[in-house]
């Protein structure tokens, strides 16, 4: 039976006047009983439509209310929905539909004209109320639900397949680490093609009768408004590191304002420990936390100040349910506070990709670990730090070197908007680091002055041997960085700075 949907029928029996959800774009409302009626009659259109189990829907839309139903509906019949990134090129999006290959397809104005059946999410909805409502229960929890696309930061997009049961756990992880209850309210405006958009965001709160607040996308001076208001009273909020700093750098952020959230929840890329300290030296919990497509939340700090600022930087403790193991190249355990590869195991984890069973094999074992293929320690604390992507270090004179580390370290340099760092050929060291930097306004580039500032903070064999301004970061949906792109990005710029950096310290040695 579908976990989910008996949580709902709970809530719509017992608060049925409660408010669900409130759609920030159309100010449409729903309490806990229209919201019940209302994914039962869309799950009843759709199959009007002719989907049935094992059949998929594919969505094209910017955040609302009715995504999250269209959703629940297609669980309900054992359809799986497929919420695709409108921020992608058209021939990226036919790609992905057509991986999909789904029965239906659903969107807004971004819909692109296609030549199978599709309709807009608005005509649909409408058709939906004239509908008789199909009662829950009928799809088994192990049924996948969902197949959501990877941000594909290094090449092509792959399927990630979740059941309810995978879901469920995953709002229950966060229900209980992000201190949910039937009274929070959570701020949704990260892309519902994300699994914080769709599922960290929505699930946690349906699942203990809370309320969510759909909001079409980020805006920061409008985010802030709606975090600060005493009318909405949002509780809980989620955004990348990149957006929390947009929030601080608007002119009217009032800390006073933001004292009533539970905390904001970041992730998703490296967090500056003085910039998780700026938060809560203001009274703010800014809660970092570790998850993937593949495996909803993994770990998250307690929503504790003195706790934060003690491990600013840290993804925090293993959600419960996850058991986490570092290892080194060689496959062996590493010890505590050693730096590896990081391998998960738990009920959250997706059981592969849609349609690739050696991408599958590549990276989950017989056992059901999940290879994340993220450089991670786990200090004697239990507490997860995340140190970069393995597919993003490099290894410069035998060194491993961590982009992720330089980019911390100049998180607050004077004039640097954002910046990053991949690793180019180099004759003498193999691979050394060039960085990309987006200067503010009229900023002009000082190489000597940057490489003195990194001097003091990380090793000289860590420094990069490049420097080239760019006028933004290449991102995918999710707002990660795509480097790859960077990196044939810098390669078409050519003419970088040289660093001219001192000579190397003898770690710097050749292997």
């Amino acid at each position: 039976m579908n976990a989910t949907a008996d949580r709902l029928a709970h809530h719509a029996r017992e608060r049925p006047e409660a408010l669900v959800a409130h759609d920030l774009t159309s100010d449409a409302r729903w309490t806990y009983a229209e919201f019940a009626t209302s994914i039962g009659q869309f799950a009843a259109l759709l199959q009007r439509h002719g989907i049935g189990a094992g059949d998929r829907v594919a969505s094209i839309a910017k955040n609302r209310v009715e995504l999250v139903i269209l959703h629940l509906a297609c669980a309900r019949i054992g359809a799986l929905y497929a919420p695709l990134n409108w921020r992608l090129a058209g021939t990226e999006i036919d790609t992905l539909v057509d991986d999909a290959e789904p029965a239906l397809l659903i969107g807004d104005e971004r819909l692109p004209h296609r030549a199978f059946n599709d309709t807009s999410i608005a005509e649909f909805a409408q058709a939906a109320r004239r509908e008789s409502t199909v009662e829950g229960g009928m799809s088994r929890a192990e049924f996948p639900s969902l197949l959501l696309y990877t941000s594909g930061t290094s090449g092509r997009p792959k399927g990630v397949v979740l059941s309810e049961r995978h879901i469920w756990q995953t709002g229950a992880s966060f229900s209980r680490c992000g201190r949910v209850t039937s009274r929070s309210v959570v701020l949704c405006d990260t892309p519902m093609f994300h699994v914080i958009g769709l599922i960290t965001n929505v699930r946690p709160a349906l699942l203990q009768g809370g309320t969510i607040l759909v909001s079409d996308g980020f805006l920061a001076d409008r985010t802030l408004a709606r975090l600060g208001s005493a009318s909405l009273g949002v509780t809980h909020y989620f955004c990348v590191p990149q957006m929390a700093a947009m929030l601080r750098a608007e002119t009217s952020f009032d800390p006073a304002s933001l004292r009533s959230l539970t905390a904001i929840f970041s992730g998703g890329a490296p967090h500056a420990a003085d910039a998780i300290r700026s938060w809560c030296h203001d009274g703010i919990p800014i809660v970092d936390g570790f998850g993937m497509s593949e495996a909803g939340t993994v770990s998250c700090m307690p929503i504790d100040i003195p706790s934060i600022m003690a491990r600013a930087g840290s993804a925090g403790l293993l959600a419960d349910e996850i058991q986490a193991v570092i290892r080194d190249e060689a496959g062996s355990r590493c010890p505590a506070g050693a730096a590896g590869e990081l391998f998960i195991k738990g009920p959250s984890i997706t059981g592969g990709y849609w349609r690739q069973p050696d991408a599958t094999r590549a990276v989950i074992d017989e056992e059901g670990w999940l290879r994340t293929g993220d450089i991670a320690r786990l200090d004697h604390d239990g507490y997860l730090w995340l140190i970069d992507r393995k597919k993003d270090m490099f290894i410069s004179g035998g060194e491993n070197v961590y982009p992720a580390e330089i980019e911390t370290a100049l998180a607050h340099y004077p004039g640097i908007i954002e910046c990053a760092v991949v690793g180019v050929p180099d004759d003498r060291w193999g691979e050394v680091g060039h960085l990309a930097v987006v200067l503010k306004g009229t900023h002009t580039l000082d190489v000597l002055a940057i490489t003195s500032f990194l001097s003091s903070r990380i090793a000289r064999y860590k420094i990069p041997k490049h420097v080239s301004v760019i006028a933004a970061l290449p991102r995918n949906g999710a707002g990660k960085i795509r480097k790859h792109d960077l990196r044939a990005m810098l390669g078409e710029l050519g003419g970088a700075h040289d660093s001219t950096r001192t000579p190397p310290t003898e770690s710097h040695q050749l292997l």
